[in-house]
C-alpha cells in the first residue's frame, strides 16, 4: 500500500513537472531570469512604501509626494526659497545675534588687560534676564553678590583644571564623584529596592546626559538582546534631545500622543512596543507644561518588557525631592520605582551650580559600562572617556559642588519652598484671566497657558514688547514661564504684565509689527513639516 502511494505520486510530480515545462518553454530564457528578480525588487519597493506609510502616516505621504510633485513645477521651487528666506530674514531680525562688526581674524597687537572692558562694553548689549526670562537664570539675586559670587570665585579658582587628567587634578575628580552620589541620594540611591549600585558621571549638560543614557540603553539591549536595529518610544512632551540621540546613533524614533491631561499614554506607548524596542522614556517634570508622566506605570511596562526606561529629571531633580518633604503630593519618580533604568538630572537649573552642568545616573555598572569608550589600537596610547567629551572643564565640576556643599539640605529646601509658592501664585493668577486657560495641572515651577479667544502667540509678542522671554509652545498653541528664584518677587509685575497684554490683543487683534505671532502661528499649522524643518535649520545657519 505503501510503495502504491509513492508511485502515484511519484506520478504525479513527473506529470507536474511535464506540464509546468511545457508552459514555461513559451517565454524566453532572459524573461524567466530577470522575472523573479524584478519580483524581488518591486516586493522590496513595496515593503519600504508600507515602512515609510507606517512610520509617517498616510496624510504625511500623501502630502510629501504631492509637495514634492509641486515642487517639480517650473519656477515653483525658487518661490518656495524666496519666501521661506523673507521668514528666515524675519527671524533673524527678531534676534539679537548678529555678524556686524565682528572679530574675524586676530588683533595684529593684543589688547592685553582692555579685552575685559571690551567684554563689559559687549555685555552691555544683553537682554535684561533679571527676572524676565523663563528659565534661563536659576540663581537669585544680583550676579555680583551672594551665591553668584559664591559660584564665580569657585569655577574661578579651578579654571586650569582638567578632569581628564585624574592623575593631576585628583580635586575636581573628587568633586565629580561626590556631586553624582550626593544628586544619587536625594533619587533613591539610599534605598534597598534601588540595588545599592546607583552610579553616574557629569556632563555638559541635559542634552549630553540624556544622549548618554540613549547611547548606553542602546548598546546594553545589544548586548542583552541582540537588538540591532534599535526602536524608542517617547511622549509627544519628550525633550527634543531623544531626536538628537535618535539621529546620532541611528536609531528609529516613536513619538506618541500624550493623555487628555498631558501625561504621557501608558497604554499608546505599549502598543508601539515591539522585538526592536531599547527604551522608553518618562519626564518628571515635562519641559512643556511641568506635569509629572506616570513613573511607576512606566516602570512597570519597561520590567514587563525586560527593556530599558530613562526618566527626564532634568528640571525635577533638586526640585521634587524637596517639595515632597515640604509636604507637596508628589508621585514616585525616581530609582525607588522598579524598572528605572537611568536618571538625567541638571545641576545648573535648580541646584542652582554653573551652566554646564548635569549628572546622568544608572541604576548599576553594568549598564553604564556602555557608556564608556575605550581605545586599544591609538598609537597614542591606552585611552578611555566615560563622556562626549575627553577634557572638560574643572571650573564647572568645582563650581557644582560647591553649589550642593554651600547650600545644603536647609538651603534647598528653602528655595524650593520659594519658587513652588510663586509658582502657585503665577497659576492662580493667570487662571483669573478669564481669556486664558492653563494647560493640564502643573505638577511643578512651570506654568504653560493657552487662550480659546484670542491668538496667545500674539500676546507673546505683546509680553515681549514689555521685556519679557518666554517660551512658545504648540500643541496645543501656548507660552510657558519656568519660575525660578529670579521671578519670587515679581509674580504679580508679570500677571499685571500679562493682563495688560491680553486686553492689548483683544482690544487691537491683528500681528504686531516685527512680531513673531505670524510665523509660529504658520508654522504649526504648516501641513508640510519638512519645510518648517528646513526653515529651522536655514535660521540656524544664519546665526553662527
Amino acid at each position: 500500500m505503501d510503495n502504491l502511494s509513492y508511485s502515484s505520486m511519484k506520478s504525479m510530480l513527473i506529470q507536474a513537472r511535464g506540464s509546468l515545462n511545457s508552459r514555461l518553454s513559451e517565454f524566453e530564457p532572459m524573461v524567466l531570469l530577470l522575472a523573479p528578480l524584478l519580483t524581488l525588487f518591486l516586493a522590496q519597493i513595496i515593503g519600504s512604501v508600507f515602512s515609510v506609510v507606517h512610520e509617517k502616516g498616510l496624510k504625511a505621504c500623501l502630502l510629501g509626494f504631492v509637495m514634492g510633485f509641486v515642487k517639480m513645477i517650473p519656477g515653483v521651487q525658487n518661490y518656495i526659497d524666496a519666501e521661506k528666506q523673507k521668514v528666515v530674514d524675519q527671524l533673524q531680525s527678531g534676534s539679537s545675534s548678529n555678524k556686524k562688526n565682528r572679530a574675524e581674524v586676530l588683533p595684529v597687537k593684543g589688547l592685553g588687560v582692555e579685552v575685559l572692558e571690551k567684554m563689559e562694553i559687549e555685555k552691555r548689549n544683553d537682554a535684561i534676564w533679571q527676572g524676565k526670562c523663563s528659565g534661563t537664570v536659576y540663581i537669585g539675586g544680583s550676579e555680583s553678590e551672594g551665591h553668584f559670587a559664591l559660584i564665580n570665585q569657585a569655577c574661578s579658582m579651578f579654571a586650569h583644571t582638567n578632569p581628564l587628567h585624574i592623575d593631576v587634578f585628583q580635586s575636581v575628580v573628587r568633586f565629580e564623584s561626590e556631586v553624582v552620589a550626593m544628586t544619587a541620594a536625594l533619587l533613591g540611591s539610599k534605598e534597598t529596592v534601588s540595588g545599592g549600585q546607583i552610579c553616574g558621571n557629569m556632563t555638559s549638560g541635559g542634552t549630553e546626559s540624556i544622549v548618554l543614557a540613549v547611547k548606553s540603553s542602546r548598546d546594553y539591549m545589544k548586548h542583552k538582546k541582540g537588538i540591532t536595529r534599535p526602536e524608542m518610544i517617547i511622549p509627544e512632551s519628550g525633550h527634543s534631545a531623544y531626536d538628537k540621540a535618535a539621529q546620532y546613533f541611528n536609531i528609529k524614533l516613536w513619538r506618541v500622543p500624550v493623555d487628555k491631561d498631558f501625561r504621557a499614554d501608558v497604554k499608546a506607548i505599549r502598543r508601539y512596543i515591539n522585538r526592536n524596542t531599547i527604551m522608553i522614556v518618562g519626564s518628571a517634570p515635562g519641559f512643556p507644561h511641568g506635569i509629572i508622566d506616570p513613573i511607576e506605570e512606566l516602570g512597570q511596562l519597561a520590567l514587563s518588557y525586560g527593556i530599558c526606561f530613562h526618566v527626564d529629571l532634568c528640571l525635577g531633580g533638586f526640585v521634587l525631592p524637596f517639595a515632597r518633604k515640604l509636604g507637596y503630593q508628589i508621585p514616585a519618580f525616581d530609582f525607588s520605582v522598579q524598572g528605572v533604568t537611568s536618571i538625567s538630572v541638571d545641576v545648573h537649573k535648580y541646584g542652582l551650580a554653573p551652566k554646564g552642568t548635569s549628572t546622568v545616573l544608572y541604576r548599576n555598572h553594568e549598564i553604564r559600562k556602555h557608556q564608556f569608550v575605550a581605545v586599544t589600537e591609538w598609537s597614542g596610547g591606552l585611552y578611555v572617556s566615560p563622556t562626549i567629551a575627553g577634557s572638560r572643564p574643572g571650573s564647572l565640576v568645582a563650581g557644582a559642588w560647591a553649589a550642593m556643599m554651600s547650600l545644603g539640605e536647609e538651603g534647598y529646601l528653602q528655595n524650593t519652598k520659594k519658587i513652588m509658592e510663586a509658582s502657585k501664585r503665577l497659576e492662580e493668577g493667570v487662571r483669573e484671566i478669564h481669556e486664558l486657560f492653563v494647560v493640564g495641572k502643573p505638577d511643578m515651577t512651570i506654568v504653560a497657558f493657552g487662550s480659546k479667544t484670542l491668538d496667545i502667540f500674539e500676546v507673546n509678542d505683546i509680553m515681549s514688547s514689555k521685556g519679557w522671554h518666554l517660551n512658545a509652545l504648540q500643541r496645543p498653541n501656548s507660552i510657558h514661564l519656568c519660575i525660578t528664584l529670579q521671578h519670587v518677587p515679581i509674580v504679580d509685575d508679570f500677571l499685571q504684565d500679562l493682563r495688560e497684554a491680553v486686553e492689548t490683543v483683544k482690544e487691537n487683534p491683528g500681528p504686531v509689527t516685527g512680531g513673531m505671532a505670524p510665523i509660529y502661528g504658520a508654522a504649526g499649522k504648516m501641513p508640510d513639516r519638512g519645510m518648517v524643518n528646513e526653515l529651522l535649520v536655514s535660521f540656524m545657519d544664519t546665526q553662527y
